[in-house]
């Protein structure tokens, strides 16, 4: 059924609640949970469920991630129609960035003509979940929709950014608000996750591109004129979906709390997203690092990680982690502690170090003897803190 499917992943954002994570990233390439980048979840949920055909629309600080897909996602067969392809802007339809959903997808309606599919399937890059979107292909399919949208009931702390739709008994939506966790009876959390009818899509992209007065985004946009044509229906996701087991886990990482818990989810005893089933594993790139270890310090103490994931290339010599992320190549010196942080790629940490709420992005150095996260007011005067008082230490800092 996906063979007339084209997949289009939004992958161009950035976000104004995760800097400095995103100084020098697309939101799509932030690194996540130990080794995976958070794109990650939406291409391996493709892989998965059969999409071959993928569009990966890019654009704010797009070359690590581009990189990332290069390297890690060079898996499918060009010879058998297969591809996942970067887009950048092309200029094709003037001389703008993309200025909204709609008008990314207007400005490559070519390759949507050309590819000659039924269905247009749109996927944000930049959420963390796992879903087989073929049982929501189905759903589409027999409800002759012109457009499904997924949606999930969760109460509105978790609250999607994409807004609100309601249905009615016949799973048609009625309407679709912006406005994120203001919920109505028959409510569901829109996910950002769209199935379209290719030849509905590309009149109504045609049309708001014509439309002076448009914002050109899909919840503002396109969808409330395909709603008024009542031919519009709501996928609920969760429970057992395919072959994904039932975990029901969703996270939008709109800001640096978002993005810090969904982190320590992973940590938790029974973690709420799956990462071990052995048939949806999530791919990634993963370089050529030696195993994890810990090994006695200078002064004779063993290096220990409690409740910690600890990834390839990492050593704690005689330093600890305890309810933390080490991602890859992060060296942990004697007598330093870590508590409830992530540490990325190539970090090091000196001798008696103590990190409590931390964020460190890549390859910083951090000396003997530093203190963050115990003192509030200090660390805000060369650092950024979240409101829940996450610290995050940017890319390549010097102390």
């Amino acid at each position: 059924m996906f063979k007339e499917t084209i997949t289009v992943v939004l992958a161009g954002s950035t976000s104004k609640h995760l800097p400095p994570l995103t100084a020098e990233r697309a939101k799509a390439a932030v690194p996540f949970g130990g080794k995976y980048r958070v794109i990650d979840f939406t291409l391996t949920n493709c892989l998965h469920s059969g999409l071959r055909r993928i569009l990966v629309l890019t654009q704010y600080k797009s070359h690590s991630l581009q990189k990332h897909i290069r390297d890690g996602w060079s898996v499918f067969n060009p010879e058998m129609g297969e591809y996942i392809t970067t887009v950048p802007p092309q200029m094709r339809t003037g001389e703008g960035w993309y200025s909204g959903t709609a008008d990314a997808l207007y400005q490559n309606l070519y390759l949507l003509e050309r590819s000659g599919a039924e269905h247009v399937m749109v996927l944000p890059g930049n959420h963390i979940y796992r879903m087989d979107y073929a049982p929501m292909m189905a759903f589409h399919q027999q409800h002759g929709s012109d457009l499904t949208i997924a949606g999930m009931e969760q109460p509105p702390e978790h609250a999607s950014t994409y807004g609100t739709v309601t249905i009615d008994d016949q799973q048609r939506i009625t309407a679709i608000s912006d406005e994120a966790g203001r919920f109505t009876s028959g409510g569901l959390a829109s996910m950002g996750i769209y199935i379209f009818s290719a030849k509905k899509l590309l009149q109504l992209l045609e049309a708001d591109h014509n439309n002076h007065q448009s914002e050109h985004d899909f919840v503002n946009d396109i969808i409330p004129a395909l709603i008024d044509k009542g031919n519009v229906h709501g996928y609920t996701f969760g429970g057992k979906s395919g072959r994904v087991t039932p975990d029901r886990y969703w996270r939008d990482l709109d800001t640096i709390d978002d993005y810090y818990q969904a982190n320590m989810d992973l940590l938790e005893k029974t973690p709420p997203m799956d990462l071990y089933q052995e048939d949806w594993p999530v791919r990634t790139y993963s370089g050529q690092h030696p195993p994890a270890r810990t090994v006695p310090g200078e002064y004779g103490d063993e290096g220990i990680a409690i409740n910690s994931i600890i990834s390839n290339g990492a050593v704690i010599a005689g330093g600890s982690s305890q309810h933390s992320i080490l991602f890859n190549n992060v060296f942990v010196d004697d007598e330093s502690m870590i508590q409830d942080s992530l540490l990325f790629d190539g970090v090091r940490i000196g001798k008696r170090v103590q990190l409590r709420n931390c964020i460190i992005d890549k390859e910083v150095e951090i000396p003997d003897g530093t203190l963050i996260g115990f003192d509030s007011a200090e660390d805000k005067k060369r650092f950024e803190v979240s409101p829940n008082g996450i610290v995050v230490v940017p890319k390549y800092y010097t102390f």
